[in-house]
């Protein structure tokens, strides 16, 4: 049981002593029914509330009298006061599906005998945006929560008024800070205080105020923008304190110099994602309590690994970002008294060097085993399949050799996902009869060696959520399996291979999200898309026939690359029911005719269609694409003139328009693009001067504009183009001298 599970658990059964307590005067036979007063406040509570998608306040209605039965009220047996409101969204924050949206009563303040407020994860919000303040009226309170709610402003210091607060929860809102929290010492019942998220950057003296909080069990302060934990103490009180989260501040000091390093109560430790330097200090080794130790850093931290041979009761090591490490040291210093209780082991990026040693399968406890990311070396040893309770496995990116053979395999029966990826010398080697023990949803083999031939164990993964095998070697043709099985997979990952086959005609009933097969040997039509699909990969390959003549199917489609095949045809007015798209490539195919006149394409970053035979005007649904960063239209047949509002792109950076049958004037708007790294307009009829615009591109590095019929001198200001590497002015009509 974790320390929030042990604070709630106490929690409850002080409530339920409360509410049994005896009294002098005669039991009723039946609980009181709530108080009119308490049961209009409610009401007036629910008339705030502007969405109730699950319908959670059904039941609170006026002509149900008893507010006790209402659900998420709990009433006293003896009085019919309320003392607890639970309208937490079980789903996460901010879900419009499920979340209660609207503001928060000042009726509230009426149910003075509360004890207990639990509206988190939902939408609601006091008096413009900001945490209800009228809360800190209800001074029996002991239990708060209003986390995961969109709040923002300074954290009242009223607060501190509630002196019998037990817990208070106000994290992950969206803009909440405080400049001093002195108010905490005036709540000196207080066992647990999350402030995940609110800004405490201007209190410096942090750590001495939650030093006052003697009875503190949980204290949460990840994400609180703290700058320095080196305060020093003569007394420190915080001798209950299980679990402590300062993840994700801006610590930038010594680990030696930190104050936390004494509370050897602690059962929970998050550092992740500091600036925490140097050695970890001997009094780590002290910390004998601790079953969860989590520290990534940013590669400037050492750990002796003796330092860890004595926390006995580690069940989650999370440590990364590391200085350098041996793997076998590590492994033996866990070895001493962990090998049976430890069962999650995350050791990535750590610069760990050396070989896995054999040692590794005493570990037998293990569920999950994350090495990757790290310097290790040599091959892995066959008592990996020791780890019967192994569920998920990660040794990507090393330098690992050697086989995968069904002997580490064997054992691994509880194994949901392998991530091998990019260890290039390492093969895998399982016989085409192989059975597996195992039921796969993630497997990561990513330029390893696999192939040449489809492995045929992948038939019994009918679990399979995440499959990556490019750059695999793999040539062969997809079996006739394939498509069945992974039909519910939602990320197949297939590129830079010689895979063969087509596109399944029932496309548009499978589950996938991301699909990529670039750089294969993949042949026919596209169908009719997955409909939650987003990220579309085929480039490179040999498909034929049209873009979608009816309908793409995949309305969230937002990366789609389809260039260097052999589409053929126009484009069809589908692809303008893609609005979600941020790239489009149709490069390098047989197009032709106009692109379809869109509306509604807002999100378009890249949008190449370079080497086609397509026509007509530079598309005018460009112009409401604000985030265009890439364009290509070169290699075409395009005609007419360069629209003025091509300066009305403020991030573009490329401009790729050669080969096509453009003419006109260059708008001087386009001196507005001051993102332009790269324009090339050469092989058109453009005419008209340079000196009007040539110099006044400040990013411009490659500039192309010859085969042309510009006219008039080179301008002096083009001096002013520090960043140019590449200029081509060649084959116009230009004249004088160059500056």
């Amino acid at each position: 049981m974790d320390p929030t599970q042990k604070f709630l658990l106490f929690l409850l059964v002080g409530v339920a002593a409360t509410l049994s307590l005896a009294t002098n005067s005669p039991v009723p036979q039946w609980p009181a029914s709530c108080t009119p007063r308490e049961r209009e406040a409610l009401l007036a509570f629910k008339r705030g509330i502007t969405g109730d998608p699950t319908g959670r306040l059904t039941s609170w209605k006026r002509g149900s009298h008893d507010c006790c039965q209402w659900r998420g009220v709990r009433c006293s047996n003896l009085t019919g006061h309320v003392l607890e409101l639970h309208l937490r969204n079980n789903f996460p924050r901010y879900d419009e599906a499920t979340a209660l949206v609207g503001h928060i009563s000042t009726s509230l303040i009426s149910l003075e005998h509360l004890e207990h407020l639990d509206l988190s994860n939902n939408n609601l919000v006091g008096p413009a945006g900001q945490f209800p303040r009228f809360v800190s009226s209800l001074r029996n309170l002991i239990y708060i929560n209003f986390s995961g709610m969109p709040l923002t402003g300074m954290v009242p210091p009223q607060l501190g008024n509630i002196t019998k607060l037990q817990y208070l929860d106000l994290s992950h809102g969206i803009g909440m800070y405080s400049t001093d929290i002195q108010w905490l010492t005036n709540l000196p019942a207080l066992r647990y205080l999350g402030l995940s998220n609110v800004n405490l950057s201007r209190v410096s003296d942090w750590p001495h105020v939650v030093n006052m909080n003697s009875y503190l069990i949980v204290l949460d302060l990840s994400g609180c923008s703290l700058t320095s934990a080196s305060q020093s103490f003569s007394q420190l009180n915080l001798t209950r304190l299980e679990k402590l989260d300062l993840s994700y501040n801006n610590f930038n000091q010594p680990l030696a110099f930190c104050w936390f390093w004494n509370l050897t109560s602690l059962t929970y430790l998050d550092l992740t994602m500091n600036t925490l330097s140097g050695q970890f200090p001997d009094s780590l080794g002290d910390m004998k309590a601790l079953q969860v130790f989590k520290f990534w850093s940013n590669g400037h931290s050492i750990i002796m690994p003796n330092l860890l041979r004595n926390l006995c009761n580690l069940e989650i090591l999370d440590l990364g970002g590391l200085r350098s490490c041996n793997i076998t040291e590590l492994l033996d210093s866990l070895m001493h008294c962990l090998t049976k209780r430890i069962r999650k082991l995350y050791l990535w990026n750590n610069n760990i060097t050396g070989t896995l040693p054999t040692g590794v399968g005493k570990f037998t406890s293990l569920d999950t085993l994350d090495l990757s990311d790290n310097q290790l070396t040599g091959s892995v040893p066959y008592e990996i399949s020791m780890l019967t309770s192994l569920a998920k496995i990660n040794l990507s990116l090393n330098n690992l050799t050697g086989e995968i053979t069904k002997e580490h395999l064997a054992g691994l029966k509880s194994l949901k996902s392998i991530d091998l990826y990019y260890n290039p010398y390492l093969k895998i080697v399982l016989g085409d009869e192989w059975l597996p023990p195992f039921r796969l949803e993630v497997a990561r083999f990513g330029s390893c060696q696999l192939g040449p031939m489809f492995p045929s164990w992948l038939q019994w993964m009918v679990d399979i959520k995440v499959l990556d095998i490019c750059n695999t070697g793999i040539n062969d043709q997809l079996p006739h399996w394939f498509w069945t099985i992974f039909s519910r997979a939602t990320e197949l990952v297939m590129s830079s291979n010689k895979i063969s086959g087509s596109l399944p005609t029932n496309m548009e009933t499978m589950s996938l999200e991301h699909l990529l097969l670039g750089s294969n040997q993949i042949t026919g039509v596209i169908p009719i898309l997955p409909p939650n699909l987003i990220w579309l990969e085929i480039q490179n390959n040999m498909l034929s026939g049209s873009v979608a003549s009816k309908t793409f199917g995949a309305p969230q489609l937002g990366f789609m690359d389809l260039s260097s095949n052999n589409i053929t045809g126009p484009i069809s007015g589908s692809i303008c029911e893609l609005l979600n798209l941020d790239y489009l490539n149709l490069a390098n195919n047989h197009l032709e005719g106009e692109f379809p006149r869109c509306i509604g394409f807002k999100n378009l970053e890249l949008f190449h269609l370079n080497n086609n035979s397509l026509s007509g005007k530079v598309p005018s649904f460009l112009k409401g694409c604000k985030r265009l960063k890439y364009l290509d239209l070169s290699q075409n047949k395009f005609h007419g003139r360069l629209p003025s509002w091509i300066g009305d792109l403020p991030n573009v950076e490329r401009i790729i328009l050669n080969n096509n049958l453009l003419s006109g004037h260059i708008p001087t708007s386009i001196t507005n693009l001051t993102n332009l790294q790269h324009l090339d307009l050469s092989q058109n009829k453009f005419h008209g001067r340079l000196s009007s615009w040539i110099g006044d591109l400040p990013a411009i590095q490659i500039l192309l504009v010859n085969n042309n019929s510009f006219s008039g001198y080179i301008p002096t200001n083009i001096t002013n183009l520090v960043k140019l590497t590449q200029l081509n002015l060649a084959n116009n009509n230009i004249s004088g001298i160059l500056p």
